[in-house]
């Protein structure tokens, strides 16, 4: 192990201790406490401002993040994943549409070309921290009535049951990794290019309608996978 990795693993440890949003003490006094050059600390910091442990503010210092945000493979809503967790969701629209769509989204909605589609470009929050830009695209015969300000801060599928009497039955998601471009990059607060995960998820109705097609950039940095694993011929399985 290298000098940079051992002094690495020793932050990791510190962080363990430390609450989100918690200051590292400065870099001289963190250097000499770990006994290793500021050049050391430096880059074992830099490789844990990538992995999402850390962030640096220029002028201000280095601030922990906390644990990532564990994403299952289950279709529920943002608000929900974030109130299980203890952590207040939010949601500000950043744009809000009615018109056509371009002929992959309206492939993926079921509707013709001429078709009024009402799309959403929502920042959604975690105790006020951007987690993720979402990408909204609704058939606008499904929302009569529905304006900017009805999304603010609020689940969209709270919206879809209480005012419509929309329940979603089944849905379909991928993830990939990408990067943020420059307006995503804005608007999560991360450097251009940064690592994120992007989910693209089509979802129907009781009766067999398409109600929803969504795509989704979160933060590679605070945010990953978590599957559920059965092993073939488990007596868990079996049950």
């Amino acid at each position: 192990m290298t000098k940079y990795h051992a002094v690495r693993d020793q932050i990791l440890d510190r962080l363990d201790t430390m609450a989100a949003g918690e200051q590292l003490p400065p870099e001289r006094d963190l250097a000499q406490s770990l006994g290793v050059s500021r050049m050391t600390l430096r880059r074992a910091i830099d490789e844990l401002v990538v992995r999402g442990a850390v962030r640096r503010r220029h002028g201000a210092g280095v601030f922990a993040l906390g644990p990532k945000l564990s994403q299952g493979l289950m279709a529920s809503s943002f608000s929900e994943d974030m109130r299980a967790r203890g952590l207040r969701p939010g949601a500000r629209t950043l744009t809000f549409e009615v018109g056509p769509v371009g002929a992959r989204t309206g492939r993926r909605l079921k509707v013709a070309a001429s078709d009024d589609v009402v799309q959403i470009t929502r920042l959604r929050l975690a105790d006020d921290e951007p987690m993720a830009v979402e990408e909204l695209h609704v058939p606008a015969a499904l929302v009569p009535g529905l304006v900017a300000a009805d999304l603010e801060d609020r689940s969209f599928y709270e919206l879809l049951g209480e005012r419509y009497g929309i329940v979603l039955a089944r849905a379909v998601q991928t993830a990939e990794p990408t990067v943020v471009d420059a307006q995503e990059a804005r608007d999560l607060d991360v450097p251009v290019h940064t690592p994120a995960l992007q989910f693209e998820r089509t979802s129907w109705g009781r009766h067999g309608e398409v109600i929803e097609f969504v795509r989704s950039v979160y933060r590679g940095d605070r945010y990953k996978i978590r599957t559920e694993l059965s092993v073939p011929g488990s007596q868990e399985e079996d049950r």
